[in-house]
């Protein structure tokens, strides 16, 4: 599938001329094959904003290392039909922000450019990122993006929830699934069949391959090119996964509570004392600790079932399109984003930021090893709140037993067959074994039907 077929053809007229009528995404000049130096050229970007001191900070450093560079941030969240569209009219912006797991299926199709000549260009460290980072952005053995933050999964847990189940809460055990199941049911509350607190959030569909990882199985096989869906230890683990919703209540009513929930704010729903335990990124605990730092939690690391810490890393990635008009400028601005340096300036800010306001720091995870050595070496100091201090060695703990589902040329299809898989489960529509042998029939086709390089 080529570049215009991937993007609806009604829809990618009516984009391609709406872009090229205000200049287009990639608009400001500058000549394919510019040097890396980016000097005297424009640079346009796509899916990224300037939401607080971590990006503005980069930004600034970029500015300051490159002041010929006309710069434009055309600020929001990525758009794949707008993105596709502009690549499909030969005016795409010169570098793209977006998540890291659906960069194969864009690299397979041509939209994406491989990196190989950029890295070597900027010297660009890449040996200091997170190995399951490097795995996400590489496809087809060549490099095709730059990881930016590094997305853990931990498991949150609600004290109080835990102390009314009789359980210490550092005593809490992922690795064992009989111990869990019974602890959830003791964790949660309900009254006329209105869910008053759900025990425990296993955080399906999204969670999928973290459970069958914890089940001993991968989802897909490391070269990206064999559907495992329908491995037993996956089908075990949705199941399980799914008995924990069914015996809280169902997946409906949990759906129906869940959406309630303001996650990021002061009246989040464990300060609200609705969720027992969940599964979530640690940026939900970076948000706590500045919106409510007096919660009163305990984050643990998820465990596989031999008690090993196991952690389904993401995060989002910086790729130049097919046609950017000044890749060079990109390439430096994708170095300078994800430098040691670059990081450790901006989390500099936010400490001295999160200090001026009297707010816990819990500091910046990012892509980079390095810099995060010195961010949690030098700059993350106690906070005095002992739940989020510990918190941090949580984090730490677990982020080198990342994993990532392996890239593939169908990511997003693929991502949908088991997705949508889970989503049967739990609306009970079909049984574990059933969902997934055809999702992995579907998953295979679409694999299938990528050309591998």
């Amino acid at each position: 599938m080529n570049i215009r077929t991937m993007a609806h053809a009604g829809t990618a007229v009516l984009v391609a001329g709406a872009l090229a009528a205000c200049g287009g995404v990639g608009a400001g000049g500058g000549a394919s094959g510019a040097s890396a130096s980016g000097g005297g050229k424009s640079l346009t970007t796509m899916g990224f904003g300037l939401p607080d001191e971590i990006a503005s900070v980069r930004v600034e450093e970029f500015k300051k290392a490159y002041p010929d560079v006309k710069l434009t941030i055309n600020q929001g969240q990525f758009d794949e039909q707008a993105f596709l569209s502009a690549v499909a009219a030969g005016n795409p912006p010169d570098v793209v922000y977006m998540s890291r797991d659906r960069i194969g299926g864009y690299a397979a199709r041509g939209a994406v450019q491989p990196l190989d000549s950029c890295v070597a260009k900027e010297g660009i460290a890449t040996g200091d990122f997170y190995p399951a980072a490097q795995q996400q952005v590489r496809y087809a053995g060549k490099w095709y993006g730059m990881p930016e933050f590094y997305n853990s999964i931990v498991l949150l847990v609600n004290n109080k929830a835990a102390k009314d189940a009789g359980v210490d809460p550092k005593a809490i055990d992922t690795s064992d699934w009989d111990g869990l199941a019974k602890l959830a049911t003791k964790m949660a509350r309900s009254d006329g069949g209105k869910i008053q607190r759900f025990g425990f959030y296993p955080k399906l569909p999204e969670f999928l391959p973290l459970w069958a990882k914890a089940n001993g199985a991968d989802i897909l096989s490391a070269d990206g090119r064999t559907a495992r869906l329908d491995d037993p230890k996956v089908v075990e683990a949705l199941d399980y996964a799914n008995g924990l919703v069914k015996a809280q209540g169902g997946w409906t009513r949990l759906k129906a509570f869940a959406d309630t929930f303001d996650y990021f704010g002061a009246e989040n729903p464990f300060t609200k004392d609705q969720i027992g335990a969940m599964l979530t990124e640690q940026f939900l605990v970076s948000a706590m600790a500045g919106a409510s730092p007096d919660a009163d939690i305990t984050v643990l690391p998820f465990k596989d079932r031999q008690g090993r810490p196991v952690n389904n890393v993401g995060g989002n990635a910086w790729v130049i399109p097919k046609g950017a008009k000044n890749p060079g400028a990109a390439c430096a601005w994708m170095k300078t984003m994800t430098s040691a340096d670059t990081w450790i300036a901006a989390a500099r800010a936010r400490a001295d930021k999160r200090a001026k306001e009297g707010k816990v720091n819990i500091g910046t995870f990012t892509g980079n090893m390095k810099a995060d050595d010195v961010i949690f070496s030098q700059i993350v100091k106690p906070s005095g709140r002992p739940a989020f201090d510990d918190a941090v060695k949580t984090i730490r703990s677990v982020q080198r037993a990342g994993f990532v589902v392996p890239q593939s040329g169908a990511a997003a299809e693929f991502q949908k067959t088991w997705q949508d898989a889970a989503n049967r489960v739990l609306q009970g529509s079909q049984g574990a074994a059933e969902a997934l042998r055809q999702a992995q029939a579907e998953a295979q086709r679409a694999l299938n039907g990528v050309g591998h390089q």
